[in-house]
């Protein structure tokens, strides 16, 4: 691993919300570039935006989380979250705030500070995307 990388690994308890605590950890060390290496746990109530909707999808039960993917700063995260059902059945799209943690959120994020991750607009969609800027 280069000396630029930091590794942050935490658990998230029953009943905290899974976006917040990820942000919160993000503010807490001023991440400026980082990404979820890794993300196992259960939900009991999900809130995900799924693609190309503006409105959110909730659900309360029990929820395995299966995949947590992003990219994270504090100049702003983008955060995709897939979790599964009691028969199996996979969902999936934009972490948002309200998923509520059941028994645990184990996850594990890297930074590197050759990067800052901010998000503007460039033209390219209506929305603000990630935008990389090189500190070397």
């Amino acid at each position: 691993m280069s000396k630029h990388e930091e590794v942050y690994a935490f658990r998230l308890k029953p009943g905290e919300d899974l976006q917040k605590g990820i942000e919160e950890v993000v503010k807490e060390h001023d991440i400026k570039a980082g990404w979820i290496n890794t993300c196992v746990g259960s939900l009991t109530r999900y809130n995900i935006r799924f693609a190309n909707q503006s409105n959110t999808d909730t659900g309360s039960g029990h929820f395995e989380i299966v995949s947590l993917v992003g990219t994270l700063s504090v100049n702003g995260s983008h955060m995709h979250l897939s979790i599964s059902d009691s028969s199996g059945k996979t969902i999936g799209g934009h972490l948002m705030e309200g998923c509520k943690v059941y028994t645990t959120a184990e996850i594990v994020i890297t930074t590197t500070d050759r990067f800052d991750f901010v998000r503007a607009e460039d033209g390219t969609t209506p929305w603000k995307e990630l935008q990389i800027k090189s500190k070397e």
